[in-house]
């Protein structure tokens, strides 16, 4: 079904309640646990939110925007634009992700180190609940303590606890001036970690996003696009990409300028391309999100989204190293958001052969890597959320008071456990 407004949402829940008819929120698609996906459910409704595509209004002044759930995010980003101001949610999906998704998994991307995930980019929701009733919690505060917060809830719940229907959304300044760097490290990834609090030293709150590259990735993309070009001659065991927005009497160009030689002078990095160019910036981001494109012409055996506090990523990868060569000779190839501790932890066949070849390992793989991911104080879901695939996965790494409480939730809110049956907790017997 494609209702076309939020009291048509509520007349479709109303009717999956009262006949106990499953509802399965699908926004593009573009999840990669399965959350949008059903298996084994009796006949569910398949409840779309793309004639939902609105942007409502748009309040510069108070940097606030208004959107329906199935606005694409790209369209609100570029509606933020018209009106001078940022929305700086970034992901590689944002031509077909849908903002109700975004929230619904409280999505993350390039820039939550400097402006945070979904979840802290929403004033409000409109939602509908599991038995049908319309939630108007659009409000556009910023200070609202009353009662429970059920904008929280709903974010990241994965369509299990109701419907988001619309949103209100944070919007930012613009940056007026803004410069990317790609810098080669100097040894081992713990000096990405020094790199980090350098650059936050030097250039405070100005960092919009650091992203962590290993070598295999810059590989990868020199196999599958030899036309694309790369940064450095030869890759470098590790790199880090770096990008800053700032106001208009700094110049991002002398600040990266200035990092690299301090950065150079402690032994941090040995080489390094700053941008000249808003061509060159592309050209560098093209680099960065290009990789998934490349792993998945590649083809993964075990593909693994994971977080890590910050001062334990040097010894995860060297830890996980030891645990992948455990399993055969295969590739790893790490990168991702290196602010916020999130890393794409992929698994491949060495060159020539198929991820086919290694089904038998995949499981046993990746749950030796998370079981270290967990010994470690991280997470095995960092920005993808659960959906069904980590079912299991949730059960046995979470918290069991935390565990508890979900289930007591769902069981108060969604009693018939009607909404997304078998996402984030499974069906109970």
């Amino acid at each position: 079904m494609a209702p076309g407004s939020a009291s048509e949402v509520a007349t479709i829940i109303r009717s999956c309640a009262a006949a106990r008819v499953g509802v399965v929120p699908y926004g593009c698609g573009t999840g990669l646990v399965g959350g949008q996906v059903a298996q084994n459910l009796p006949r569910p409704v398949l409840l779309s939110l793309e004639r939902m595509n609105a942007i409502r209004e748009v309040l510069p002044e108070e940097n606030v925007i208004l959107v329906e759930a199935g606005a694409i995010l790209e369209n609100v980003q570029e509606a933020a634009a018209r009106a001078g101001r940022l929305f700086p949610l970034a992901l590689a999906s944002q031509g077909s992700a849908q903002i109700g998704g975004n929230l619904g998994t409280n999505a993350g991307g390039v820039n939550v180190l400097r402006y945070g995930n979904a979840r802290d980019l929403c004033l409000g929701l409109e939602a509908v609940l599991p038995d049908g009733t319309l939630w108007n919690g659009l409000t556009r505060l910023r200070k609202n303590n009353m009662g429970y917060d059920l904008r929280n809830l709903l974010i990241g719940a994965e369509g299990t606890l109701g419907v988001i229907t619309a949103a209100a959304l944070k919007l930012f300044p613009r940056p007026l001036t803004e410069g990317t760097a790609i810098f080669a490290l100097e040894g081992g990834v713990d000096r990405a970690l020094d790199l980090l609090a350098l650059a936050g030293d030097q250039v405070g709150q100005g960092i919009s996003a650091i992203e962590l590259i290993h070598h295999t990735g810059l590989t990868f993309l020199a196999e599958t696009m030899p036309d694309l070009r790369q940064p450095f001659a030869a890759a470098p065991e590790w790199s880090v990409l770096l990008d800053l927005g700032l106001g208009a009497q700094q110049d991002p160009t002398e600040a990266l300028s200035a990092l690299f030689e301090a950065a150079l002078d402690r032994g941090l990095v040995t080489d390094g391309v700053i941008a000249s160019s808003e061509a060159q910036r592309r050209g560098l981001w093209a680099v960065r999100e290009l990789i998934p494109e490349a792993n998945r012409r590649i083809g993964s055996v075990a593909s693994h989204d994971i977080a890590l506090p910050l001062g334990r990523i040097a010894d995860f990868v060297e830890a996980g190293s030891a645990v992948v060569a455990g399993f055969g000779a295969l590739r790893i190839n790490c990168f991702g958001h290196l602010g916020d501790g999130n890393l794409h932890y992929n698994v491949f066949p060495p060159k020539g052969g198929a991820a086919s070849d290694y089904d038998a390992i995949r499981r046993p793989l990746t749950r030796a890597l998370y079981d270290l991911v967990h010994e470690m104080g991280g997470s095995i879901s960092a920005e993808h959320g659960i959906g069904r695939l980590k079912v299991g996965d949730l059960e046995r790494y979470g918290d069991p008071a935390k565990l508890a409480a979900m289930r007591a939730v769902k069981a108060a809110l969604d009693p018939a456990g009607i909404m997304n049956p078998g996402a984030v907790l499974r069906v109970p017997e």
